[in-house]
């Protein structure tokens, strides 16, 4: 029988750990079998976004190395806002907008891991927290902690020196998640967290309070900030937060966000948010080798884990059908990517061709509109506009379409209504 690989190993390999609470060879010991471990997410949004990939992924190696993953929504503690990494005040949100949150989060979330017959845990820490009597808790749990070493905490820190200072409902956070561990290891056998490098010092105070409380050892795994190679935060793009729900951010343009990826993301970004065995990724991104096969292959096995087979082959082919040269895209392409309305009526006597790609945002300017066109990068229909002033009409439209370009990479469809 081949021996079980490690999470340690899987997740060190492939690029996951920033820290591990000691003694790790403890924390070895207990990942040599199947054990629970969680990770907390925030439901301040609607959606999770590819920022929150690399906890997701971590969940998702957790699970197929024999373990139950047990995946926690703030909706307690979404209520007081971590200030981890925050240097102001969140906006407070309403019970009824952090349950709607949540709820949407559980089904993203069910989309990486399997939940079916238990394998996997899905809870909501405002079932453990709303109920709890302040006074109890302050009695019980509060005792625990030294209100020294929380200011020393990076994110309490960090918080207290800033204009707006700490206020003392963020003050009762580092309490609150403490607590999620404790009760989890309690309740659901839980003796690991993870989380994001900015979750350490929370990590270590639910270890601490475990401790306190008498329950057994814990540890505690935190993941680097994931920054692209140009220094950008990961999922941040011009255009906004690049999302995981297909409402917020389509499969396609989903798709797109991966495979306009850096080529000197490629190795970093094929190892922590595909399931490519590492042989195949080092392959893939080998000096000197195809690098946009490499970079179809994340793009597709991205949105395939995060959209289905079905969707991820959809926008392969709408992209393939959008950068094959002259022609028009197959319909079924055509439905998957951006468009743009437009009033047939506009286009009767025609709209100069600078004036209508900066109206559509394939330029930020006018001025950078006529510099791409004299550069010989715009394209209408497939073929390449001739000079600034050539006018587009809507006898350029296929089936009420016309398909533009700018560049290599940029492009949408403009549909006449």
């Amino acid at each position: 029988m081949a021996e079980r690989i490690n999470l340690l190993d899987t997740l060190r390999e492939r690029g996951f750990i920033d820290q591990v609470t000691e003694p790790a060879d403890e924390l070895r010991a207990l990942l040599a079998t199947p054990a629970s471990a969680y990770i907390g997410f925030d439901p301040t949004a609607s959606s999770l976004h590819v920022g929150s990939l690399v906890p997701i992924m971590a969940l998702v190696h957790l699970q197929r190395a024999g373990h139950r993953p047990v995946a926690l929504v703030g909706g307690g503690t979404g209520l007081v806002g971590d200030p981890s990494g925050k240097t102001e005040l969140r906006r407070v949100m309403t019970r009824e907008e952090v349950a709607a949150n949540a709820e949407s989060i559980r089904g993203q979330l069910a989309r990486f891991v399997d939940f079916e017959g238990g394998r996997a845990v899905l809870v909501n820490n405002a079932d453990w927290l709303a109920p709890l009597n302040y006074l109890e808790f302050l009695r019980d749990i509060g005792r625990q902690f030294s209100v020294n070493r929380m200011l020393a905490a990076d994110a309490y820190r960090t918080r207290f020196e800033s204009a707006d200072g700490l206020n003392f409902l963020e003050f009762n956070y580092m309490l609150l998640q403490a607590y999620d561990f404790h009760h989890l290891c309690a309740h659901q056998g839980c003796r690991l967290q993870m989380g994001g490098s900015d979750q350490w010092g929370n990590i270590v105070a639910g270890i601490d309070l475990i401790r306190r409380m008498g329950g057994p050892p814990a540890f505690g795994v935190t993941f680097p900030l994931i920054t692209t190679a140009a220094g950008a935060k990961m999922g941040k793009t011009a255009a906004g937060a690049v999302w995981l729900d297909a409402a917020r951010t389509s499969p396609y343009d989903y798709y797109q966000f991966w495979i306009n990826a850096d080529d000197r993301d490629l190795p970093r970004f094929l190892a922590l948010f595909t399931l490519l065995p590492l042989e195949e990724v080092r392959s893939l991104s080998a000096a000197g080798g195809d690098v946009r096969a490499a970079k179809r292959r994340l793009a597709y096995e991205a949105t395939r884990l995060a959209h289905g087979d079905e969707e991820a082959r959809k926008a392969e082919a709408a992209a393939a059908a959008l950068f094959g040269g002259a022609g028009e895209a197959p319909e079924a392409a055509l439905r998957e990517a951006p468009t743009v309305e437009i009033a047939a009526a506009e286009l009767a006597a025609g709209l100069e061709a600078f004036d209508l790609f900066h109206r559509v945002g394939l330029a930020k300017s006018r001025g950078e509109a006529r510099r791409l066109i004299d550069g010989g990068g715009a394209y209408v229909g497939g073929r390449q506009v001739a000079g600034s002033g050539e006018r587009v009409t809507a006898a350029e439209a296929r089936d009420g379409v016309i398909q533009l370009r700018a560049g290599k990479k940029k492009y949408l469809l403009l549909r006449l209504v």
